[in-house]
């Protein structure tokens, strides 16, 4: 089987882009695929911010991926000559005794995480923009900041082509199989691709690849909303951590004003499933904005409640929110990353990392046994 690339990509996004900056880095020959351009904002990549978080509160089992990701950040700016991971620490805030808090502790206590505890009168002092409550514990995650995703994954691409990687923008996937020691691949254009190795990194639209997994892997639709600071000098990024806050049912994530007119501040629990990522509904409707804005004035009286941007996005979730990584059961030399369940992108260059220590190697070092793409299958049998 004449082969047109050791491996194949498909979904040079988030994920993507990585791995092909990452394969490509060592050497392997990459031919992508991207339905859009790159960089776009049609999945999970767009908004002009993602949160970086270390103390985390998904589980500790992340830390040190994330502790990983943070230095391929670095590589990747140094690389690139791009500033993409701003460390300006993070606020992360809910009731003492949630789950979430748990979380968060243990993180720190496991991996001796460098973090502050604040009294609620000094955290008052200290960040006036948030409204505190008695019975919230409030922590400082100083390893904590806000990424620029659209130029994270161009940047990634770029450093991928440079090194020799062939990526096919505005090309469509219709059909992949495995067969005969490698993976065809056969687009919109009616033309076929042969690889050795296939990754499918495309997010919300994994299950229309891999049927199958169509009741694993669930498109969500994200709304990302931001508003008007009263003062913008208090939510620049000296003053205004990155932030998480939690309170009953409710989750509040933001990020401070980058470029001087507008505080991203979203509602980011249980988005929405819809049926078919290219029917995604992109239009915001004000019934939808009055949970948001009501937040918004309750918890951070330094913004005026009315959003003055609402985009809406989308991510891919599975039933326990953690993604799938690694070879696919039952499919030879096919491998998903996929199902980030909307906190994925700061791992994204550590994904890439481990992708192709997996498809070079055979192997990686990183524990991602809580990622392990069989689970799903274990559970359902």
């Amino acid at each position: 089987m004449e082969m047109d690339a050791e491996v194949g990509i498909i979904g040079v996004g988030t994920m993507g882009s990585m791995a092909a900056w990452q394969l490509a880095k060592r050497g392997v020959s990459v031919l992508g695929f991207e339905q859009y351009g790159l960089g776009n904002d049609r999945t999970a990549a767009g908004g002009e911010s993602r949160l970086f978080r270390t103390a985390y509160m998904e589980g500790s089992e992340y830390v040190p991926l994330l502790q990983n990701a943070k230095e391929l950040w670095r590589g990747l700016e140094k690389e690139s000559g791009n500033s993409l991971l701003t460390l300006n620490g993070g606020l992360m805030i809910a009731e003492e005794d949630s789950p979430v808090i748990r979380n968060i502790l243990k993180s720190i206590s496991d991996f001796n995480l460098s973090h502050e505890i604040l009294k609620e009168d000094k955290a008052r002092t200290r960040y006036p923009q948030f409204t505190f409550y008695d019975n919230d514990l409030i922590i400082f995650d100083k390893e904590a900041g806000f990424i620029r995703p659209e130029l994270a994954v161009v940047s990634a691409s770029l450093l991928a082509k440079k090194y020799g990687a062939e990526i096919k923008r505005f090309t469509k996937v219709e059909h992949v199989s495995s067969e005969n020691g490698g993976v065809s691949i056969i687009t919109d254009d009616g033309k076929t691709y042969k690889v050795g190795k296939l990754l499918i990194s495309t997010g919300a639209w994994t299950s229309k690849l891999i049927s199958e997994w169509k009741e694993k892997l669930i498109p969500r639709r994200l709304l990302l909303t931001w508003f008007a600071p009263k003062d913008p000098v208090h939510t620049k990024p000296d003053k205004f951590p990155i932030f998480a806050r939690m309170r009953g049912d409710f989750r509040l994530t933001g990020a401070p004003t980058l470029e001087g007119t507008m505080v991203k501040a979203s509602y980011t629990k249980d988005p929405l499933a819809i049926e078919d990522p290219e029917k995604l509904n992109r239009d915001v409707y004000p019934k939808e904005l009055e949970k948001i804005s009501e937040s918004v004035e309750a918890l951070l009286p330094v913004l005026f409640p009315d959003p003055v941007r609402a985009s809406a996005y989308m991510d891919a979730y599975t039933p326990d929110d953690h993604a799938l990584l690694g070879e696919l059961p039952n499919w030879d030399n096919v491998f998903v990353a996929s199902g980030f369940s909307g906190h994925g992108f700061k791992l994204s260059p550590v994904i890439g990392k481990i992708i192709a220590e997996l498809m070079i190697d055979g192997k990686t070092e990183s524990n991602i046994n809580h990622l392990d793409p069989g689970r799903m299958l274990r559970k359902v049998e």
